[in-house]
């Protein structure tokens, strides 16, 4: 039995590993359990998609992730699991111990360096190192969504990983019976964070013709709001709040006629190769996870000047726009779709 820990749960109603998560199981597979936060479900169903479904009275999130990961792996291993797939570090401090006296394999994601985020403070960060430490050291086989993580690991800790990325085609969704956006526009789309450089894609816009709709969750911090309230105020720049309906974000990746992507941190994004399979032609902050996951083949930018060029310089019709797009879906469709995606993590756990 393969035992799926670290996640919100499922149904998916979160984010990437939940997503992940949900598109690994499908009815014909092995047994599979996953453990999921009853703080986060009213309905608690046993069975989804064929995998039973265990929860857990914690937070998945936060300070609470730490107990709620130990505590999933300590009742997968009571319940006989065979393997173990953890994603992320926060409940690493056990690991050793299954190492040490269980006969179970680990197989962890350790996610995107989440150490380096800024979000985090100083204690944080120390503790999310050290775990990702343990959690290198002792899973039988470590995951890396990136192949700047994987060399991350192997410069610091010396051992190899397996790149395995996210799957992008679920997002592509037939909302051909709602109205198409009429006029040209690019297009934003991420959490509203200073390491997703939201600032400085606005800030850029600004000084640009081209339209701009960027979608995010504005009010859920002080730097969100401050950048709603000076931003919206552009004729150019429309400000939207979160889209989880999959159809209608569908509609805008569709219809935008630019993508740009701020991400700095994490490793492979969710987002990134999903807007990949739309065959759009991409702009992405330069660092070398968004170099990995386009293969060099998208657009890239350091600051806001080189944005500006990039936008000022944007022909939608041009041929090299529409070979940065043909690159950007040839590469989807060759290394993130969910079939592959699936086939590689269970070859792994098997």
């Amino acid at each position: 039995m393969l035992a799926i820990i670290g996640t919100v749960g499922v149904p998916a109603c979160y984010g990437g590993f939940e997503t992940l998560v949900e598109n690994l199981l499908d009815k014909n597979d092995p047994e599979v359990l996953v453990y999921c936060s009853s703080k986060q479900y009213s309905a608690k169903l046993e069975t989804h998609k064929n995998a039973q479904l265990r929860y857990i009275d914690l937070n998945a999130n936060g300070v609470q992730s730490i107990p709620y990961d130990v505590l999933s792996m300590m009742d997968a291993v009571r319940r006989g699991a065979d393997t173990i797939l953890v994603l992320g570090v926060s409940g690493a401090i056990i690991i050793p111990f299954l190492r040490w006296f269980t006969k179970v394999k680990i197989v962890t994601n350790i996610d995107g360096l989440e150490w380096r985020r800024d979000k985090w403070g100083k204690l944080a960060k120390g503790y999310l190192k050290w775990a990702e430490s343990l959690a290198v050291r002792f899973s039988h086989e470590v995951v890396a969504d990136n192949q700047a993580i994987a060399d991350y690991v192997c410069a610091e800790y010396k051992k190899s990983s397996h790149v395995i990325a996210y799957g992008g085609d679920h997002a592509v969704v037939d909302a051909l019976s709602e109205k198409t956006p009429e006029h040209s526009f690019a297009l934003g789309l991420c959490r509203i964070e200073p390491e997703n450089n939201v600032h400085l894609i606005l800030e850029a816009f600004v000084q640009s013709q081209l339209a701009l709709k960027f979608v995010g969750n504005w009010n859920s911090s002080p730097y969100g709001q401050q950048l709603k309230a000076k931003y919206s105020q552009y004729p150019n720049i429309t400000i939207l709040d979160p889209i989880y309906d999959l159809a209608k974000l569908s509609l805008l990746r569709g219809a935008c006629v630019l993508y740009v992507h701020g991400h700095s941190a994490g490793g492979t994004n969710p987002s990134l190769v999903e807007m990949m399979h739309f065959g759009k032609p991409i702009v992405c902050f330069d660092c070398n996870y968004n170099r990995a996951t386009t293969e060099g083949a998208a657009l890239y930018f350091k600051d806001v000047g080189e944005l500006v060029e990039l936008i000022d310089e944007f022909d939608p019709q041009g041929n090299s726009t529409h070979q940065v797009a043909s690159q950007m879906i040839e590469i989807a469709n060759r290394r993130y779709t969910w079939s592959i995606v699936k086939e590689q993590y269970f070859d792994l756990c098997r």
